[in-house]
């Protein structure tokens, strides 16, 4: 097993893992990042307001450099009742 890196950045900010996670395939490596990019993704919608538009991306990295990266974009548009 391996151990990667997730980096969550959102916009021009970059929050870096010291830790990493050990797994054993890339397909582990592309689950792991769905479901960080899944719960950064929830958190930064129900934390905007109307009118928000955010770039986030989850960037994983193992020792030798990048392996992958998972990109979301949102656009919050409410429509008055």
């Amino acid at each position: 097993m391996a151990l990667y890196y997730f980096d969550l950045r959102d916009g021009d900010v970059l929050a870096v893992d010291e830790e990493g996670m050990e797994l054993r395939d890339m397909q582990a490596v592309q689950e792991e990042a769905a479901r960080s990019m899944a719960d950064a993704a929830r958190d930064a919608v129900l934390s905007q307001s109307a009118g928000s538009f955010a770039h986030m991306s989850v960037e994983v990295r193992d020792d030798d450099g990048p392996v992958m990266r998972v990109r979301f974009s949102f656009d919050i548009d409410r429509r008055n009742a």
